[in-house]
């Protein structure tokens, strides 16, 4: 039996990334999902057409995770759409790169908008279908760099940090209800983004690796998809990095 079977799972930011391995792995574990992207249309076009094949019910939503208004509103129109969900995957998030003296406020709020806002947005709109069922899963996407901090990233490593207090706290709150919380924290995972780096850079960040090679998104998505199954019951409260052993 597939772990996810007779589940429906809310992931942000599913149409690229680790978003997207979340979503192609949840469907291949028989879950159904909805998902949301902003401005990847076609790339959400592909996402949805590829896990339907897996057997399971997949619709995409444009919605804005940073808007508060937008998060009610994908709660409405997923239940609307699939009668209830059980999982939530806080995986919506952007990057604004720059040492401090050079970063605009500009740069600053986004990355907290998108990162860390967001969360607060979809668990708190999330969190009342939750409570009724008294049962809920809900992972968030962190970052080794919200442990360990990152030159040139102040904004991206204080959201992520953030996302791992949120965590923490919401594991605590929820946890009488049988609502679990917990963060995966990725370190050096390979995609399209990552790909595009400096070639001797992207060496040097891999020799520094325990294991020797970077991530890939299905080390992330295999992980999800345990914390989001029963083998997971009583697992919450915890930030679990993926990341070959680089923070350790």
């Amino acid at each position: 039996m597939r772990i996810l079977e007779n589940k429906t799972a809310i992931i942000t930011g599913g149409s690229k990334g680790i978003g997207r391995g979340i979503v192609e792995k949840f469907a291949s574990e028989g879950c159904d999902i909805a998902f949301t992207y902003l401005s990847s249309e076609s790339s959400a076009d592909e996402v949805e057409k590829k896990a339907i094949k897996s057997g399971v019910k997949v619709k995409k939503y444009r919605s804005d995770a940073s808007s508060f208004e937008e998060s009610n509103q994908l709660i409405e129109d997923v239940i609307n759409d699939f009668g209830s969900y059980d999982i939530l995957i806080n995986n919506a998030g952007i990057t604004r790169d720059n040492l401090l003296l050079r970063m605009d406020e500009e740069s600053w709020k986004k990355v907290i908008d998108i990162n860390l806002n967001s969360c607060f947005n979809l668990t708190k709109s999330a969190v009342k279908e939750f409570m009724k069922k008294k049962d809920g899963a809900i992972i968030n996407i962190s970052s080794i760099v919200g442990v360990k901090g990152n030159a040139g990233q102040s904004n991206y490593s204080a959201s992520k940090a953030g996302i791992n207090g949120f965590t923490k706290s919401i594991a605590l709150e929820l946890g009488s209800r049988n609502i679990r919380c917990n963060a995966i924290a990725p370190g050096f995972i390979e995609t399209d983004m990552t790909s595009k780096g400096d070639g001797k850079l992207l060496e040097d960040w891999i020799e520094s690796i325990p294991l020797k090679r970077a991530g890939n998104v299905d080390d992330v998505a295999n992980l999800c998809a345990y914390l989001a199954s029963d083998q997971a019951s009583y697992i919450t409260g915890q930030i679990i990095k993926v990341d070959g052993g680089l923070v350790t």
